[in-house]
């Protein structure tokens, strides 16, 4: 299969991808979408030895993050694999990898080995914590990263102990930061003709993310505080119960507060002492959530929201995965979107792109692929010859 790209956006740029599990793939997954000619670098499958830190290969995770990929198989380890990859970056404009930083050096894959070759080479590298610095090569894991950058601080409900986000959120957005670091050094490159090294942690991205919880403590010496499903500063903000479920609201700002207390038929807490005031709605938001709760109880979450989105109220439902894929808003925003696996022999659907360019969109251009299922063709594809490629497999390189 000649490479198909996804997109006419990065179609002219050579992707080597290093990476494994999670944050690497997301990375290399926006290139890929945006359709960069993405080579996807894995060991030999009679060298995996059953290790599946990455999920089945037929897995929806493991589908979902290798769309858009070609698949060549190579023993990074031995030195004709080496020597393999060494002519590969070459030719390519980006190589991504995530390995602990010692293990790149060891196989004489660095920055500095392959850019000494390729000045132009843009070589990106996501770790645990940092490419040095004391915790350099202990292993990164999402869950880690989530309670050393604060965020399980002030997850959950107050007294309940630190809790994880339901999502892998340091090693999707090390991925997504990641990918946008290297688009900078790409068009960068436009400039000065050099490529550089891209980095960026799980640990870095995840304190990245705590955003204005994080300034609050650097600014004011503020140490942001569990709030469950309340908003830590706007108030009310948060879930309620209704009468058959439960609905999401935010009420932000004296405007909105008027408008939420004339649509909710609750006036007269516009004049309560308790309430009057932002910073009294906050100290008394067990008291307000109380009444508002009270009140909401008579009426469905559907004949709520309705309510108050005429009202120019922001409000939602809080849905299931099931029930998100089901919302016409969702269905009309084509998040979700199917192509054929042969390998699997039936159509897949997977979670595409969150945003849409007016000429030069993404899509869906061919499955994950199977292990090794590109090699010859890439190896064809980068100068190899037909003996080489030949000598490549007998030697168990690839």
């Amino acid at each position: 299969m000649p490479f198909q790209p996804a997109s006419d956006a990065l179609s002219r740029f050579t992707v080597l991808d290093l990476t494994r599990v999670r944050s690497g793939p997301t990375c290399v997954r926006q290139l890929a979408d945006w359709g960069a000619n993405v080579v996807k670098v894995e060991m030999p499958e009679a060298m995996q030895g059953g290790d599946t830190m990455g999920g089945a290969r037929h897995g929806p995770d493991f589908q979902n993050l290798h769309r858009n990929k070609r698949s060549l198989t190579l023993d990074l380890k031995a030195p004709a694999g080496r020597d393999v990859l060494l002519r590969l970056a070459d030719q390519a404009d980006v190589v991504v990898e995530n390995f602990r930083p010692d293990v790149k050096t060891r196989l004489g894959i660095d920055y500095a080995a392959l850019s000494a070759r390729n000045p132009r080479l843009v070589y990106a590298s996501i770790s645990g914590f940092g490419q040095d610095g004391p915790y350099a090569t202990r292993p990164g894991f999402d869950q880690i990263a989530q309670g050393m950058g604060g965020l399980m601080s002030i997850t959950g409900k107050p007294g309940e102990g630190p809790m994880r986000v339901g999502i892998p959120i340091a090693d999707l957005t090390s991925g997504l930061y990641t990918a946008f670091g290297i688009l900078v050094a790409l068009l960068e490159r436009e400039q000065s003709g050099k490529g550089q090294w891209v980095q960026c942690s799980l640990l870095q991205a995840q304190i990245a993310m705590l955003d204005f919880q994080a300034t609050r403590w650097l600014m004011n010496g503020d140490v942001p505080k569990q709030a469950g499903n309340n908003h830590p500063t706007s108030i009310p903000t948060g879930v309620f119960k209704t009468s058959d479920g439960h609905i999401n609201l935010a009420v932000t700002g004296h405007t909105m507060w008027v408008r939420f207390c004339k649509s909710l038929g609750a006036e007269e807490l516009l004049t309560d002492p308790l309430f009057e005031t932002n910073d009294k709605r906050s100290k008394n938001r067990d008291a307000l959530n109380a009444e508002i709760e009270r009140r909401l109880a008579g009426r469905t979450s559907a004949d709520w929201i309705t309510l108050f989105t005429e009202a120019g109220v922001p409000c939602g439902p809080i849905y299931s995965v099931d029930q998100v894929f089901a919302d016409p808003q969702v269905q009309h925003l084509g998040i979700a979107q199917s192509i054929e696996q042969p390998s699997m022999d039936r159509e897949i659907t997977l979670v595409a792109q969150p945003i849409t360019l007016s000429r030069t969109g993404s899509r869906l251009a061919v499955p994950p692929p199977e292990i090794g299922q590109h090699s010859d063709e890439i190896l064809s594809e980068f100068g190899f010859g037909a003996d080489e490629i030949r000598a490549l497999h007998e030697g168990g390189v690839v």
